[in-house]
């Protein structure tokens, strides 16, 4: 039989249902895989088992009509996320064992709806530096291999999805902090359309940017987040097929992007050519010159965004705050005001186009990181193929499916414009299917 810790959500759900395992069973399953786990990946900022194991027996003895639509659902919660009984840190020592008592939106949504709130996942310093956390322990690793990152700024939540700690993770995504984890281990991500999930109660770099991201090990897992958090499409869901559908190939490089790593190049060659073995048209296309200026706005956006956002830390402490977020405070970068006039409005303008270009296919096919988790932990790696859909306010999902060096894993991202997330997942479930199944990667843990 299948170990309960290996279960995705949906799975355990429907244990839950037809009372063939407990939450409170599931819980220490899942807790006994940490208490296994954590001497190497180092993915929990805050556990406690007590807390956990008293939660589940709560959520057992509702009854099985009164039960909400995550019932017992397990979730890892980025430690930059306020949550009322745990303490929220943002991996920084102003906030050690601060402890605000009150929930997140998100976290009070989730709660409503049933969810097991496990703990609190390790984070990059306030969600916005590059360094892996943790500024007290050791730096959360890579459960695929523990001698490279999971990626960054969501770190524990990543790592805890792809290491079978937990079926559910959330992060947070400034430019690449979900997408990116997510490739490095080997689970689907999803960066949601812009502000379609509140963000009150979670520490944000940039308001323009900032948005709630997914972890999970199927698509069907993030399908009950969107539903709990009332995503929906103006259009009617629609069965998606991969045969006849129409795909764009984002070709690299592009005014705004590196060249990719051997293993990003070689998966975007093998998923292009499965999507069209299974009945698909892929077009290669290619960034016009218009949307050039993206990543430069998007870093002047986020010079000024974090000027205000790290203001009350740096009068507090500044001697305890990364160099990166001073020069923000500072303007080191020396942005005027008319600068970021411009880059807000470049962006704006970029926006509706960029979702023209989206609606003429079913999902654009694209890099999700440039190859496989950099070995170390002093860089969470490069967020360069993330940053323009961040910028664009598109929602995003990571494919996993592919391999590079040493059996590591690699994802793919497929995109959709705004406000099309119900239809984008479709698209994942699909290609999904595919990638998993014939792109070659082979979980080791």
């Amino acid at each position: 039989m299948t170990e309960p810790f290996r279960l995705t959500a949906s799975q355990a759900q429907a244990k839950f249902r037809d009372c063939s395992l407990t939450v409170e069973t599931y819980a220490k399953s899942l807790l006994s895989r940490i208490s296994a786990r954590d001497s190497t990946t180092h993915a929990w900022a805050y556990l406690n088992p007590d807390l956990v194991l008293a939660r589940a027996r709560e959520l057992d003895q509702i009854a099985p009509e009164e039960r909400g639509p995550l019932h017992g659902v397990a979730i890892g919660v980025k430690d930059v996320i306020y949550t009322k009984d745990m303490p929220t840190e943002h991996n920084s020592p102003i906030y050690e064992d601060d402890a605000p008592k009150l929930d997140a939106a998100s976290i009070i949504t989730l709660r409503a709806n049933g969810a097991l709130i496990f703990g609190k996942t390790t984070t990059t310093e306030f969600a916005a530096t590059s360094v892996g956390p943790s500024y007290k322990g050791p730096r959360t690793s890579n459960p695929h291999d523990p001698s490279r990152t999971c990626g960054g700024s969501s770190s524990g939540s990543g790592c805890a999805v792809g290491d079978f700690q937990v079926p559910i993770g959330l992060g947070t995504q400034t430019v690449g902090s979900t997408i990116r984890p997510g490739s490095y281990n080997g689970i689907y991500a999803m960066k949601p359309t812009w502000n379609s999930i509140s963000r009150e109660g979670q520490k944000l770099y940039s308001l323009i940017f900032d948005t709630l991201g997914l972890y999970s090990r199927s698509v069907d897992d993030l399908k009950l987040l969107l539903d709990a958090f009332q995503l929906v499409d103006d259009e009617p869901e629609e069965v998606f097929n991969v045969k006849g559908a129409k795909f764009a190939l984002l070709t690299l490089p592009t005014p705004e992007w590196p060249e990719a790593g051997p293993g990003t190049a070689a998966a975007l060659k093998k998923g292009a050519e499965l999507l069209r073995a299974h009945g698909a048209q892929v077009d290669e296309i290619t960034l016009d010159d218009e949307f050039r200026p993206m990543y430069k706005y998007h870093l002047q956006v986020l010079s000024g965004d974090g000027r205000v956002a790290f203001l009350p830390e740096y009068y507090v402490a500044k001697d305890k705050i990364h160099h990166l977020l001073v020069n923000h405070v500072e303007n080191r970068d020396k942005h005027t005001r008319k600068d970021q006039l411009k880059a807000f409005d470049g962006l704006a303008a970029m926006r509706p186009k960029a979702d023209e270009l989206a609606d003429r296919y079913a999902a654009i096919l694209g890099p999700s990181v440039l190859d496989v988790a950099p070995k170390g932990y002093d860089n969470t790696g490069s967020a360069a193929f993330c940053g323009p859909w961040t910028a664009m306010h598109m929602p995003v999902v990571n494919v996993p499916g592919f391999k590079g060096e040493n059996n590591m894993p690699i994802g793919l991202s497929l995109v959709a414009s705004r406000y099309r997330d119900q239809h984008l997942l479709r698209v994942a479930r699909e290609v999904g299917r595919i990638f998993e199944t014939e792109g070659g990667w082979q979980r080791q843990v």
